[in-house]
């Protein structure tokens, strides 16, 4: 099968393709046909051997896709050849999702929305568990008040659709560009809301648009020297919600100052059962829940994932999800 491998840790050029034999499936996996694959942050910290790199378990990157099954194990259930999924990988499968296959456990898998397509569906799986879990884990009132540092990311856009589901509404979000702003206004959020990351007196803008009042809950999607802003507008004893691992020390300090209740988002420990992707699924399908638009940037090949990871590295995916699909 055809696919993008890295040959070391680096930059982008070190991204080459590959032909490899098709993924062999054990008795509870099946084996998809991937149709598209979204990229994720966690891609590009893999490939340049950060602290992500410690989820690879092969040379070829990829976590997040959509598909067809070709072919299930005798010990799996609840799905056949044919059936249309997605899934999150975390690597825990034969192989990333820059290829044209993938054998991977039942257990990981979810039945894709029949809504939506293939390019669409590859973004949900890493976005749409994390916000979920982030809604969940602040278990936020409807006239409590709530920050979100890096808002116009996947997971930014996710977590604002599901709390406004849930009639959440009293948002304060940041953003860098027009499109970003255009794309969070679509979403419901207020224009006074949305406070723009380069201005000289962040901190004062973020909290006047909440009335002066330090926020119950604070979301930081972003990490280095901007989380201190996240840390500093969060009221005494509120939830600071860490999805990056990314804060300083000076943010360490100012939580541990505040009390702050730290509540880390990892995605991975809610992969094993899907219980989280499943509802976000059926959320979907139901027409309950609405989802983000996507960009595709291309096909499988190494030019599209140098692409997808150039632009997700500088900050220029202008509020959209990449995808790559397969013909």
């Amino acid at each position: 099968m055809k696919t993008v491998v890295l040959k070391e840790f680096g930059e982008v050029n070190n991204f080459e393709f590959a032909e490899v034999d098709l993924p062999m499936i054990k008795s509870d996996e099946v084996l998809i046909r991937i149709m598209a694959t979204a990229f994720n942050p966690l891609d590009y910290q893999m490939r340049k051997g950060l602290r992500e790199k410690e989820l690879m378990v092969g040379s070829i990157l990829g976590v997040e896709f959509s598909g067809i099954v070709v072919q299930a194990g005798q010990d799996t259930k609840g799905f056949k050849a044919g059936d249309e999924v997605i899934a999150c990988s975390i690597q825990k499968g034969s192989n990333g999702s820059y290829a044209e296959f993938i054998a991977l456990s039942f257990h990981e898998l979810v039945h894709k929305p029949k809504n939506i397509d293939f390019g669409t569906a590859a973004s949900l799986p890493v976005s749409g568990m994390t916000a979920w879990v982030c809604y969940n884990r602040m278990n936020c009132k409807t006239d409590e008040y709530i920050f979100i540092n890096g808002a116009s990311g996947g997971t930014g856009r996710f977590l604002i659709l599901l709390l406004m589901h849930y009639k959440i509404t009293n948002i304060v979000v940041t953003a860098g560009n027009p499109e970003s702003i255009a794309m969070l206004k679509g979403l419901g959020i207020l224009e006074k809301n949305i406070i723009d990351y380069n201005s000289p007196d962040l901190e004062q803008r973020i909290l006047k648009a909440n009335q002066g009042k330090e926020f119950d809950h604070v979301v930081d999607l972003v990490g280095g020297g901007i989380s201190e802003t996240t840390a500093r507008v969060l009221k005494v004893n509120g939830n600071y919600l860490d999805v990056t691992f990314f804060g300083t020390q000076t943010t360490r300090e100012i939580l541990f100052d505040k009390a702050a209740n730290i509540l880390n988002i990892a995605v991975y420990s809610e992969v094993v059962n899907n219980k989280v992707l499943n509802t976000i699924s059926e959320l979907i399908e139901g027409e309950k829940l609405a989802v983000p638009k996507v960009n595709i940037v291309g096909n499988l090949s190494v030019a599209t994932v140098r692409k997808a990871h150039e632009l997700m590295e500088t900050n220029r995916t202008r509020g959209q999800k990449l995808v790559m699909v397969n013909d």
